[in-house]
């Protein structure tokens, strides 16, 4: 069947874009079931409401799609394993990138039903967004390497400026991080009035403040160490990296727009999807950046120094001879 079907490699790497474009269009009708309080409208998992189909309930029918979607996207990741075993020619390094993908999304639905069953736990919540972030991660690297061959992209001796890029990816997580507390902190549960649904209360009636403040700082951080990196690469004129380190600056440019607009009207739910959406387009291009940067030369070895060899039985040995002991003989 091998030997009949193939795809090009320009076919794949169409294949693992529309894979990418899934996964974070996912990542949006997750968010909308959380903000429109529909995160219970199907009680119980896989089924809804012990039946196949949802009710004619708006809160269900949402979840229940979301569900849909989410099946749709299990499909294209299982498509897009499957298809790298077919295309030429063939590359082992995509075909374990690929893999990533089905697992991640396997393990989003066992973890969905969890955060169900669970009542929409805070803890459960943000690993369920913690896990959608990593899963874009294989997807992300899966359609990089796919446009480029083995040996296609050189390495590059500028450790300053690749390390500056990748020690951003921390930095750009733990933003994410403090965002997913804050939304498990702030007035959209998930649920409708009347369900039980907990919430993230550490620190009593201020818990939503506190955490929204360290969420903007931690953030002001990550856009500042945006700015240092952007500079320093327009100095180095490293063009590789230019390109997506302004794209990236512009997105939290916008999310702290965004941010600061929500905060202010009391986090309407539609600014907080929209703000959703730019965190997990952010984190794409993170990854972007860290793709363009490259890889680095490998450091040589050092060259071991000559070690002495023991003189042979019968041998004479020659040993040099200190100043004073030249100056003694005449």
């Amino acid at each position: 069947m091998r030997n009949r079907f193939s795809i090009t490699a320009s076919q794949y790497r169409l294949v693992a874009y529309v894979a990418l474009a899934a996964l974070s269009v996912i990542v949006l009708t997750g968010a909308a079931v959380r903000l429109t309080d529909s995160g219970l409208g199907c009680p119980d998992w896989p089924k809804c409401y012990g039946k196949a189909l949802p009710p004619l309930s708006t809160h269900a029918l949402i979840e229940f799609s979301n569900r849909a979607i989410s099946g749709l996207v299990g499909v294209i990741a299982v498509l897009a394993f499957a298809l790298a075993f077919f295309r030429r020619p063939f590359r082992r390094d995509l075909a374990w990138l690929s893999l990533t993908l089905p697992l991640g999304v396997v393990a989003q639905a066992v973890l969905g039903g969890f955060t169900v069953r669970e009542h929409l736990a805070p803890g459960f919540v943000m690993a369920h967004f913690a896990l959608s972030m990593i899963v874009l991660i294989g997807a992300v690297a899966l359609a990089w390497r796919s446009a480029y061959e083995p040996g296609a992209r050189p390495r590059y001796e500028d450790r300053g400026g690749v390390w500056s890029v990748r020690a951003l990816v921390p930095l750009g997580a733990l933003t994410i991080f403090a965002g997913t507390a804050a939304t498990a902190a702030g007035p959209h549960s998930g649920g409708v009035s009347g369900q039980r649904i907990h919430r993230l209360t550490f620190r009593g009636a201020d818990t939503l403040t506190w955490l929204v403040h360290r969420h903007a700082t931690v953030a002001a951080l990550f856009g500042v160490a945006v700015i240092g990196v952007w500079l320093l690469h327009r100095r180095r004129a490293s063009e590789r990296t230019v390109e997506p380190l302004t794209v990236l600056g512009v997105l939290l440019a916008a999310q702290g727009l965004v941010g600061s607009v929500q905060y202010e009207l009391r986090l309407p739910s539609d600014m907080v999807w929209v703000h959703v959406g730019l965190a997990t387009a952010t984190w794409v291009v993170l990854l972007w950046t860290v793709a363009a940067a490259g890889r680095l030369v490998p450091r040589k070895a050092p060259v071991p120094s000559p070690v002495p060899q023991p003189a042979r039985s019968g041998e004479p040995t020659f040993a040099p001879r200190s100043s004073a002991g030249a100056g003694a003989v005449r």
